[in-house]
């Protein structure tokens, strides 16, 4: 029980220090929207190239990871379609259900996984947003493409979003550097690992001042459903899947914890940008990261 508490306990106080730093708007009410645009484009991609570039990687046991973790991944969206050809949700509500559904919150995933496994594991949690990250993309926009036709959806604008994000491009530049064994100067290593140390704990913080409590009063059966499909559902998929394709150990750990996740603090925008239902799509992301604390401590222990 130390151990799970140990893991768990300093992220969930993180993240509600976060919470209680913008209520109280220290340091001030337009600190928090520039830390996390920093965090998102400069800690977090320092923490996976630096990560990445030095490690040692299984490919055998890291591809068995990536396809079960995105196998499950298309599942529960199967799995949501066809729930809502029964209960008929609304086309707007629908896309906010499978972004809550399918998508997950990176900063927790990566400062989970660091606690419980140290580098090693974040090297292949890393490995595992590389290719999550743009798959989950495709299929979210996809559903907004189907569901919503007059959204402003763009095939030009959507692969630019894909090559331009900052962690995609860290995790190929890390990667490359891994593959090709060019050895960095001492001294950047040094600066770029510096720097990363900085990432999970500010990560963490926004997740907190993301939380949005006052929509959770407008509960709807939508949100129970999205909640339920990504942190009951996922994690008894992922474990049916792992187990399908042979992973063990850390790898079968990994893989559960990341169908454990909340959804992404940034699947609102998404929801703006497309037209999809941003008020329920705040309060599936509030939920979802509050309802994980309980969901985690029954999980962990079970790794």
């Amino acid at each position: 029980m130390n151990y799970v508490l140990n893991a768990l306990l300093p992220i969930c106080f993180i993240i509600f220090t976060g919470y209680a730093f913008k209520h109280a708007k220290f340091p001030s009410v337009d600190f928090w929207p520039k830390m996390d645009k920093f965090t998102y484009y400069v800690l977090m991609p320092c923490l996976l190239v630096y990560e990445l570039s030095v490690a040692k990687i299984d490919l055998t046991h890291t591809v068995n990871l990536v396809f079960s973790s995105l196998s499950g991944i298309f599942l529960i969206l199967v799995i949501l379609i066809l729930l809502n050809m029964i209960l008929h949700f609304e086309n707007r509500a629908f896309t906010s259900i499978v972004q809550g559904g399918i998508r997950f919150n990176t900063y927790v995933f990566l400062a989970l996984v660091n606690a419980v496994y140290g580098d090693k594991g974040l090297v292949l949690a890393a490995i595992v947003m590389a290719f999550a990250i743009p798959f989950i993309n495709i299929l979210c926009i996809s559903v907004f493409a189907i569901y919503l036709r007059d959204g402003n959806f763009s095939l030009r604008a959507f692969f630019k979003t894909i090559l331009t994000n900052p962690l995609i491009g860290a995790c190929a530049i890390g990667g490359l550097i891994n593959a090709s064994g060019i050895e960095m100067p001492i001294f950047i290593l040094k600066s770029i690992s510096i720097v990363s140390h900085a990432a999970l704990p500010m990560g963490l913080l926004s997740v907190g001042v993301g939380l949005e409590l006052k929509y959770l009063k407008h509960a709807k059966k939508e949100l129970v459903v999205s909640t339920v499909a990504k942190l009951v559902l996922f994690p008894m998929v992922a474990y049916g899947l792992s187990h399908i394709f042979g992973l063990a150990g850390m790898s079968l750990s990994i893989a559960i914890i990341f169908a454990s996740m909340p959804t992404a603090t940034s699947s609102h925008i998404l929801a703006r940008e497309l037209g999809g239902d941003v008020s329920l799509m705040a309060s599936i992301t509030t939920l979802e990261t509050l309802a994980c604390v309980g969901t985690l401590f029954l999980i962990v222990p079970l790794l």
